[in-house]
């Protein structure tokens, strides 16, 4: 499996608004809605085609995403490529130069594995890989 893009994640401030414009004006499903407690955010997932937009709404104002949206407003905040091996991933990224967000991998609520690659590795977008063995 070649990496591909599994979604792309839009900060927003107000979730509920943000779905009358992706899910009633565009007409995408809500497959997804849940929070996200160790990232501060809850979160919605919409399918378009064979990718995913995920919207991120902060809980507080605490946390990378409020941050985001405090310094530069809602927007694309990351985009996320699934690669079948995260440790092969990182390796490569490493021997590379690149700077990722933590030594190890996070794990998320459905058990899949993803760490973050820093914008300034990745040419100004902060990049997400998720591990994805299927």
């Amino acid at each position: 499996m070649k990496p591909t893009i599994h979604h792309i994640a839009i900060a927003v401030r107000d979730l509920d608004a943000a779905l009358e414009f992706y899910r009633d004006g565009l007409g995408l499903e809500l497959t997804e809605r849940r929070e996200a407690p160790e990232e501060g955010v809850e979160i919605a997932f919409l399918p378009a085609g064979g990718v995913e937009i995920e919207l991120l709404c902060p809980q507080s104002s605490e946390g990378g995403v409020a941050a985001f949206i405090e310094k530069r407003g809602e927007g694309l905040h990351h985009i996320c490529v699934a690669v079948p091996d995260i440790e092969a991933a990182m390796a490569q990224l490493q021997a590379s130069g690149a700077r990722l967000s933590s030594e190890s991998p996070r794990v998320d609520v459905h058990g899949t594995r993803y760490i973050f690659v820093h914008p300034q590795s990745a040419h100004g977008v902060l990049l997400e890989l998720y591990e994805m063995t299927t």
